[in-house]
């Protein structure tokens, strides 16, 4: 119905609606005309209104009719509804049926368990049958059945699983489960073991066929099947180790030969008879070998009964313990003991090949590599050749080590242990173990030389070896000797010294004879530093305990103080004739043994200590009275005199090569001088080229001089010389 009233603007019933602005506020006569123009606008609405409602009243009562039906029959619904509910709550059935519910699902699960318990109790009741049905087998000697039945437990619920959370009674199922195995596999391999036995009086081996109440053959299927085959065995395995294999492989005169028992009744048994033969040889390998493949066979016959698993248990036990006697006996010393004679070891190597092949066809061994231990072995007979001589060596190098000496020096000067050293004009006294251990070290590289590689590399890495035990073994075992001034430490260091000088000549003497796989490896030059750097310990510790004894002499001059008086004067002489003996000494301990280098070396630091020392304390005696200048002259001058025999061994330029003493030379002459001498020789360069400074010759003058204006003169020239 369209009532047109939609989207009406008032401001449209004026008639000057077009001219009116929309932001300006209507007057007076505008807002009345509105007013009546709306109310006839209403009445125009109204009359629309019922006009409708007229020509529509049949649809609209209609529509009210329905509306009033409906309205009824949703009330009479609802009353129904809350009539039943009030039913359900008085009476609650479906409380009851879930009751109902739960009582038949907890009956049915008491039922299960009830039969699960009954099954439990069933299962443990023929458990234990079965396990008294193994005892009285074990007892009786029923042992196969017996050991079928505890293999057929084992897999039961009761031993095979266990479960965090069981019954007790579980547990102890379990434990007799183990107790009847125990005790059936100690039944049998008991049995086993009274089978076989060895007489040590009539050094005879005697397999019976049956046992105490069980057949030899049976108790080993038994064992077989429980899976205890080796630990059955093993007895028997170690009883054949001892008294049978072993003696044959140890001692070559001792044999074993099969017989007929004399105890033979009912039982069958088989017997092995220790027979001495005359000393042969097992040159080649061949008459051991078929020893040892007789015994076996015996074993695999008579124990074995020639069944593969049996005599493969057997040899599980044995086999690396008869590899090993046989290497330990025979291949380890058939290995030949020069490079020519290895040729002759192809024989051991084809025999070992055919007892190997023998002892598979036999099942006693696999087609595996593990197994194949003594052809390994003697395929690499070059390498056991090699490792044998270099033990060898080492074992010469350790015993000269052992037995370490030295010879005195020869008066004559010549001697085998005074060597030249590499690449220098000198020469010093070594030991007599060292020059034979570098011996032994040539030796081995010469026979390097003639050999393959893989032997040559042996020999070289033994020549390192003597080097290194040397290194490892002198220190230690001289430590005391090493410890105090002692000839021996000067000729360890001389070992030391002459090895880390000829090491560096040693791979260009033989790298060019050396095998073509040793030449671009082989070196010395690694051990020099090392070898050096001890000698030059051992030696730096000698010098240090020298001037320990040369700076105890010293001190005991008190400084050379007041050597005016007569007392001090002796004390300082006494200090200054203990030094000179001490290194008069120390020469004549050193001289014979040492490098000259080193020598003149050792000696330049102790005198220059000695000197330097000396002028020191001198130098810093702040008061010297005219008397003392000659005391102290006279000092200086008594030391030199008494080492004209040291600076004779040491050079003919002995002041050139010790500066300290040019400046106690020189000290000795300032004693002497006068003031304006000293002062000019300051001047002119003299005293400085000694090795005296400013503030000594000043101290000195001060020492000396009594204050004056002379004096001050000079000492202001000395100071102004210096600024300049």
């Amino acid at each position: 119905m369209e009532m047109g009233t939609a989207n009406l603007d008032v401001r449209d019933l004026l008639s000057t609606a077009g001219e009116l602005d929309p932001s300006s506020p209507l007057s007076a006569p505008d807002l009345r005309l509105l007013i009546d123009r709306l109310q006839i606008h209403s009445s125009r609405i109204k009359a629309r209104a019922r006009s409708y409602l007229l020509s529509h009243r049949d649809d609209l009562a209609s529509a009210i009719s329905r509306a009033a039906t409906a309205s009824s029959a949703s009330s009479s619904l609802s009353d129904s509804l809350s009539t039943a509910l009030q039913l359900l709550s008085d009476r609650p059935l479906d409380l009851e049926i879930r009751a109902l519910a739960d009582q038949i699902v907890a009956t049915r699960r008491e039922l299960q368990e009830r039969k699960e318990a009954l099954g439990i109790v069933t299962e443990i009741s023929w458990f234990l049958d079965r396990i008294r049905f193994v005892r009285e087998g074990t007892r009786s000697g029923r042992v196969v059945e017996a050991a079928k039945t505890v293999c057929e437990l084992k897999n039961s619920f009761f031993v095979d699983k266990k479960a965090d959370e069981e019954p007790l009674v579980f547990d102890m199922l379990r434990n007799e489960w183990r107790e009847c195995f125990d005790e059936l596999q100690g039944v049998l391999a008991k049995n086993v073991e009274d089978c076989v036995r060895y007489n040590e009086e009539k050094r005879k081996l005697v397999v019976s066929s049956c046992g105490d109440k069980v057949e030899l053959s049976v108790a080993l299927q038994a064992l077989e099947i429980i899976d205890a085959l080796d630990y059955g065995m093993a007895k028997v395995a170690d009883l054949m180790i001892k008294h049978v294999i072993t003696p044959v492989i140890a001692d070559i005169s001792i044999s074993f030969t099969e017989v007929v028992s004399e105890d033979a009744t009912e039982k069958r048994e088989y017997a092995l008879q220790v027979v001495l033969s005359e000393s042969e040889e097992y040159s080649n390998g061949s008459v051991l070998y078929s020893r040892i493949i007789n015994i076996l066979n015996f074993i695999n016959k008579s124990i074995c009964l020639k069944k593969d698993a049996w005599i493969q248990c057997f040899a599980k036990m044995t086999w690396s313990t008869i590899t090993d006697l046989i290497i330990t006996n025979f291949l380890s010393k058939a290995i030949p003991d020069v490079p020519s004679k290895l040729i002759d070891f192809q024989d051991i190597m084809r025999n070992t090949a055919e007892f190997e092949e023998d002892l598979r066809k036999m099942h006693f061994i696999s087609d595996d590599n593990k197994d194949k231990k003594l052809s390994q072995y003697v395929d690499n007979v070059e390498v056991h050749f090699a490792s044998k001589k270099r033990n060898e060596l080492l074992v010469k190098a350790r015993s000269i080590l052992k037995g370490f000496s030295y010879a005195d020096p020869p008066e004559s000067g010549r001697s085998d242990y005074l060597v030249d050293i590499l690449l220098q004009q000198d020469r010093c006294l070594v030991s007599k173990s060292a020059f034979q251990l570098l011996n032994l070290g040539h030796e081995a590289l010469r026979d390097a030389c003639l050999s393959s590689a893989r032997v040559a590399k042996e020999y070289y890495n033994a020549s390192r070896d003597v080097l290194h035990m040397y290194m490892a073994i002198i220190p230690v075992k001289l430590e005391k000797q090493l410890s105090s001034i002692t000839q021996v430490a000067i000729i360890v260091h001389n070992d030391l010294y002459y090895m880390s000088q000829e090491v560096l000549g040693l791979a260009f003497q033989y790298r060019a004879d050396f095998p073509s796989g040793l030449q671009d490896h082989a070196t010395f030059v690694d051990l020099a530093p090392n070898l050096y750097e001890i000698s030059e310990d051992i030696l730096q510790r000698q010098i240090q305990f020298v001037l320990s004894f040369l700076k105890d002499a010293i001190d005991c001059a008190d400084g050379f103080q007041n050597t005016h008086l007569s007392q001090q004067y002796e004390s300082a002489k006494f200090s200054i004739e203990q030094v000179v003996f001490n290194l008069e000494k120390v020469r004549i301990m050193w001289e014979p043994f040492m490098a000259t280098s080193t020598y003149r070396r050792c000696m330049h630091t102790l005198l220059d200590f000695v000197f330097s020392r000396i002028t020191a304390e001198m130098l810093a005696l702040d008061d010297i009275a005219a008397e003392e200048t000659l005391q102290l002259q006279g000092l200086i001058h008594l030391a030199l005199e008494n080492m004209t025999s040291l600076f004779g061994s040491i050079a003919t330029t002995v002041d050139e090569m010790i500066p300290s003493l040019r400046k106690l030379r020189k000290l000795a002459d300032l004693f002497d001088m006068s003031l304006k001498s000293i002062t000019s020789a300051w001047e002119n360069g003299e005293l400085l080229q000694c090795g005296f400074t400013s503030s000594e010759v000043e101290s000195f003058i001060k020492a000396i001089f009594a204050d004056s204006n002379l004096r001050m003169e000079c000492l202001m020239r000395i100071e102004g010389f210096q600024n300049s």
